[in-house]
């Protein structure tokens, strides 16, 4: 177990804004909540998943919602309340946090409710990136049950749900729950004992954004950004139109990009539902989900959030090779194109630069 300090929980939420793919919070947010625990006097520890005991039991708290719903400041967090709420359910105190996706509010969120607790958050993650919804994970890959589950809000309504029919049942009770909340609520879910975390998810996931992170602050090089996670420069150019709406509880919309530089005469499309989820480029398939597709500022290679990427930004568009969990029948299945109505199959990045 190790205990973070505060430069390296800016290196880890750095990087978990550039692979959350336009998703998975406000960095600026993320910060600040880590910074105000700091204040305070919380300790941020980190515990390896093959240090964790079997017959310790944990889960996963976070945020749900759209991206544009604001975050109210609140006596107790909506996702601490979330937390306690279901700990108190058990009886039993968890042994640490496990953060539901790699973004700059949703792992920071996982981080705080850790310190705050006392306890450590594992060096782990189950969707290795930022996802739009609850079914999108490596615990529904690997059959690993969501519920109970705890449900709270800004008002301090919960709810604890102990039966679903499934992961798309439970997106959809909380996806509702958020709506009639001011558009997010806290949620902690997937209560389970280490011994089955072991095979759930995927290891070494804050460790590898904060590597990210590390070089991103270092260097301010998208080059070498893309370069310290594996991946690929797919695209340079200036946005020109950026429409987007909330819908159903989610921000939807497409970025229009027009190329310059050696990119000149070409243009990009981004397609993101909360995260950027499909590119084309000339209107033929470039990338697809679950590679990720992270756009940055080409003036000092930050990760822009959606829907922020403004008309007249000069951006870079870095390409990710998905992790290995999700490239499996059952991993593209849930997260592959297919999964959000596209009629097209899931084709690696790698192969389709070649």
């Amino acid at each position: 177990m190790k205990t973070l300090k505060e430069e390296e929980l800016e290196n880890i939420l750095l990087g978990c804004t550039v692979l959350g793919t336009g998703g998975g919070g406000d960095l600026k947010e993320g910060l600040g909540r880590v910074k105000k625990d700091i204040e305070m006097g919380k300790k941020f520890r980190i515990i390896s998943l093959k240090d964790v005991p079997d017959n310790a039991l944990v889960a996963s708290p976070y945020h749900c919602g759209s991206l544009t719903s604001s975050h109210e400041e609140v006596e107790i967090p909506e996702d601490i309340l979330s937390f306690k709420a279901l700990q108190e359910y058990f009886g039993e105190d968890f042994f640490a946090t496990v953060s539901t996706e790699l973004g700059g509010g949703n792992t920071a969120t996982a981080l705080s409710v850790a310190a705050n607790m006392g306890i450590p958050i594992v060096d782990g993650d189950p969707a290795g990136r930022s996802v739009p919804e609850l079914q999108h994970s490596t615990f529904f890959i690997n059959n690993r049950s969501i519920i109970p589950m705890s449900v709270a809000n800004k008002f301090g309504d919960i709810v604890i749900v102990k039966k679903v029919l499934d992961d798309f049942r439970a997106e959809k009770i909380v996806r509702s729950i958020a709506i009639v909340s001011g558009g997010n609520v806290g949620v902690t879910d997937h209560p389970m004992r280490g011994k089955n975390l072991k095979t759930s998810i995927i290891p070494n996931a804050i460790s590898y954004a904060e590597k990210i992170g590390q070089v991103l602050k270092k260097t301010m090089d998208y080059k070498k950004v893309a370069e310290a996670g594996g991946g690929y420069i797919l695209f340079e150019g200036e946005v020109v139109e950026s429409p987007w709406e909330d819908k159903e509880g989610f921000t939807v919309g497409e970025i229009y990009i027009k190329g310059t530089e050696e990119y000149r005469g070409s243009e990009y499309r981004v397609w993101y539902k909360n995260e950027n989820l499909m590119a084309w480029r000339d209107n033929k398939i470039d990338i697809t989900t679950p590679d990720l597709i992270c756009i940055l500022s080409k003036e000092d290679s930050m990760p822009i959030t959606n829907p922020n990427c403004k008309k007249g930004m000069e951006v870079v568009i870095i390409g990710y090779p998905a992790p290995k969990e999700w490239r499996t029948e059952r991993g593209i299945e849930i997260l592959g194109p297919k999964s959000f109505g596209f009629d097209c199959g899931y084709v690696p990045i790698e192969e389709r630069l070649k």
